[in-house]
């Protein structure tokens, strides 16, 4: 994005119905979150840059069909602080945050408010997860909703692998890679999730 275009994107404090986006970088990449006083609308990570974090953030504004404007300053630094620290390995709980969470069906809320309630350095498997929201055999659905996490870290879908120490998929910028690397830094598990080989398919069922 061109400076006169950032400019366009950027708006006084006064204009309260905007989104307010924090951009920063971090041990994982570039990171932001975007959101208002009732809560965060979105969490992104992993970015090359911090201009990825601003296309990203309006493309997440147009598919909630909200005016893809949005005021851009340090309006959390304390969660920002704890993003931060949690990306330098330290052990941040983010329970306390408030999430706008998009509508959808029971099965998705259910899947996950269950998803949010597994703890920093826990892992659960897809089908797990699905017996957790009360929905078995559905892994593959689980999946999907993982896919479409709009928080990542905050709402930690990447605590949720597939079988046989895979990770499985992950849908936020690096890829599985970043997944593995979140992973790594809580010590999630005993023995060490290995990169699918290359050219192999990802695990679909979750």
């Amino acid at each position: 994005m061109g400076q006169s275009a950032s400019r366009a994107i950027r708006r006084q404090p006064q204009e309260k119905s905007h989104p307010r986006l924090s951009i920063f970088p971090t041990n994982l990449g570039w990171f932001g979150f975007l959101g208002h006083e009732v809560g965060l609308l979105s969490v992104l990570i992993g970015h090359a840059t911090a201009d990825e974090v601003r296309q990203q953030a309006i493309q997440r504004l147009v598919d909630a069909k909200v005016d893809p404007e949005f005021i851009e300053h340090d309006w959390k630094p304390e969660l920002r602080h704890r993003l931060e620290r949690y990306s330098l390995g330290q052990r941040v709980e983010f329970e306390d945050v408030s999430l706008v969470l998009p509508e959808g069906t029971e099965f998705q809320q259910r899947v996950l408010k269950a998803t949010r309630r597994i703890g920093y350095g826990k892992t659960i498997s897809y089908g797990r997860l699905a017996d957790k929201a009360g929905y078995p055999r559905a892994a593959r659905a689980v999946g999907s909703v993982m896919a479409q996490n709009r928080f990542p870290i905050i709402l930690p879908c990447h605590r949720v692998v597939a079988a046989g120490d895979q990770p499985g998929g992950y849908s936020a910028p690096q890829g599985v890679s970043l997944k593995v690397r979140l992973l790594a830094l809580e010590s999630a598990n005993e023995r060490p999730l290995t990169l699918p080989r290359k050219n192999a398919k990802i695990a679909s069922s979750r």
